[in-house]
């Protein structure tokens, strides 16, 4: 007889769990035989006591089994199924593009991305700002897309991981999300179902990341990567400087402009190009499509400089339904918010400090992010032209431009930004943008 309490019972005093009681909790999950309460009873005694490796990598198989696992072979694609996932950040716009690079050199990418929450924003928010783009279709029409544009990026569809989404919605208003265990099987359980041969995870790092401390989002990378290859997928992570935003911009339809001008060659701000070479890179290598990372890099190049990667993205975005032309095209598709004002430096000296979180909160504060999963957004506004730490300023040089629907919201945006930047005599020391995870 399944007893879901004494499951929670075994893991409220400290026990491992087997991988059957597992198995049997999440499939009374899904089949809605455990109660909201027995959920939330089970995640803080996860919480408590922490799980084992070996649990987590069988709670994470049994929600991937949940619900439906794709499968490729019958596309018969010639190329690695693979995928990157970010823990989130301000400015983190780098999956538009990996996503394509990675489809130019080979490999078949099916992401499952998510909604902006807090200050960070969200990739399916940004997609979402383009006219027509579709980010929920049926598993069918996803899978032929990455079959012809070698890569689709759309949201998690109720056959996928079906039980997570149960166990989430609990650990959000539980004050569980924090669980490293339960972080992990949420994370892997959807990347997993999406039949993947290879994940790359690109943990943040700094004020403006999800994980509180570096040794935090060390304990979630190599958790990830430990879990991960015990579910048999290849799996890698590297940590990212999030002490800034990655990109010099932060609003939807201004980082999808930021992701164009990337794409093209118009211009690849130097932060975001590393962080997007590294992951990129990194994924190629943990596929088993490159030999090491020189080689990756030089192929990923390739993909830029000859045009490919951003044809992949415009066929990915035709095939989802949005403009043919928006590579081409993008001002006429992508609106700009009707009141643009500089934010300019009150003092001379360098940038020496961000609070990125802050800054997200900018954002979201002029309506580009949400506090709740039922707000809305609006995706013309944000912030461009953001200084980078250490730059020398002048006093009144641009640190940044505020877009926004009203003059009210500008001006207190330019107020609310100015309170996130610090300005002094002394150049910041560099902070290490890309730290390879290395088993400890």
């Amino acid at each position: 007889m399944f007893l879901p309490q004494e499951i929670i019972r075994k893991k409220r005093d400290g026990q491992a769990l087997d991988t059957a009681d597992i198995n049997a909790f999440i499939r009374g999950v899904a089949a809605n035989e455990v109660s909201e309460g027995q959920i939330a009873a089970f995640a803080m005694a996860t919480y408590l006591n922490g799980m084992t490796s070996g649990e987590v990598v069988a709670l994470t198989l049994a929600m991937r089994d949940s619900g439906t696992v794709l499968n490729w072979k019958a596309l018969n694609l010639p190329g690695p199924i693979v995928d990157k996932h970010s823990t989130g950040g301000v400015g983190d716009v780098v999956s538009l593009m990996l996503g394509p690079m990675v489809a130019a050199s080979g490999g078949f990418v099916p992401m499952i991305s998510g909604r902006g929450l807090g200050h960070t924003g969200g990739t399916l928010d940004k997609f979402d700002s383009i006219p027509g783009y579709q980010t929920s279709v049926s598993i069918e029409r996803f899978q032929q897309v990455v079959r012809d544009a070698g890569v689709a990026i759309i949201g998690q569809t109720a056959e996928l991981a079906p039980a997570d989404k149960r166990i989430y919605a609990t650990r959000d208003v539980t004050a569980t999300v924090e669980s490293i265990p339960l972080i992990t099987a949420s994370i892997l359980s959807k990347k997993l179902a999406s039949g993947l041969d290879a994940l790359v995870m690109d943990v943040k790092v700094g004020c403006g990341a999800f994980m509180p401390t570096l040794a935090k989002s060390r304990e979630l990378a190599q958790s990830i990567v430990d879990v991960g290859m015990g579910a048999g997928v290849k799996t890698s992570a590297l940590l990212t400087d999030m002490n800034e935003p990655l990109a010099p911009c932060a609003g939807n339809a201004i980082e999808v402009r930021c992701a164009i001008d990337y794409l093209t060659g118009k211009s690849r701000p130097p932060r975001l190009h590393e962080v997007t070479l590294a992951l990129s890179a990194q994924l190629l290598v943990t596929a088993g499509m490159a030999k090491n990372g020189v080689v990756a890099r030089q192929v990923l190049t390739e993909s830029l400089d000859s045009g490919r990667a951003a044809a992949h993205f415009a066929k990915m975005v035709a095939a989802l339904g949005g403009p043919t032309d928006l590579i081409e095209n993008p001002e006429k598709y992508l609106r700009r918010a009707p009141i643009v004002k500089p934010v300019l430096a009150s003092r001379a000296g360098f940038v020496a400090a961000c609070d990125t979180r802050r800054v997200g909160m900018v954002v979201v504060a002029l309506g580009g992010g949400r506090m709740r999963a039922a707000d809305a957004i609006d995706f013309d506004v944000g912030l461009s032209d953001l200084a980078s730490l250490g730059a020398p300023v002048r006093v009144g040089d641009l640190i940044a431009v505020v877009h926004a629907r009203t003059e009210g919201s500008a001006d207190a945006a330019m107020q609310a930004f100015q309170q996130a930047i610090t300005i002094s005599d002394m150049a910041p020391s560099k902070s290490e943008l890309v730290q390879v995870l290395t088993n400890s």
